[in-house]
């Protein structure tokens, strides 16, 4: 990838809002040149979507958690993703190497909400979980350095 194109990826990264202009004047290039380029990244799939970071507190989440799931029977099809997926509560599923298959990242209401999440993961999955609550995020959902 092009220093250019790499610079585009970072700026836009952090502000995926950021106006063709205001691109082009931050990499030196045209109005059009930068949509060009832009298109380019995404038809190349290097740039893949936008997105509103959303502030969960603020929008009745406040308690976040890792979920680690571990098949209760290891012969089962590995299919929790699948299982899973329906649930709005679950904000990320990670297939991870280690003792554990899966790690969850969730966002709900309560305590109580929680514990009725993790109900419902333990029996649609088929799984054994272990959880870790969240007490603060120093720092989220950074750019890549490209």
């Amino acid at each position: 990838m092009e220093d250019i194109d790499r610079q585009i990826v970072r700026l836009l990264a952090r502000d995926g809002r950021m106006s063709w202009t205001d691109l082009g004047r931050a990499t030196g290039l045209s109005t059009s040149a930068a949509q060009q380029r832009v298109r380019r990244l995404e038809q190349r799939g290097v740039l893949t979507g936008y997105a509103a970071v959303v502030d969960a507190e603020a929008v009745g989440l406040p308690l976040t958690a890792f979920i680690s799931l571990t098949p209760i029977d290891p012969s089962a099809p590995d299919d929790a993703p699948e299982r899973l997926a329906g649930l709005p509560e679950v904000e990320a599923c990670h297939s991870v190497a280690g003792q554990e298959s899966y790690i969850l990242k969730v966002r709900v209401a309560s305590p109580g909400a929680l514990e009725s999440l993790l109900a419902t993961i333990r029996a649609r999955a088929g799984v054994s979980t272990r959880t870790t609550i969240v007490l603060s995020t120093p720092y989220e959902a950074r750019p890549p350095e490209v």
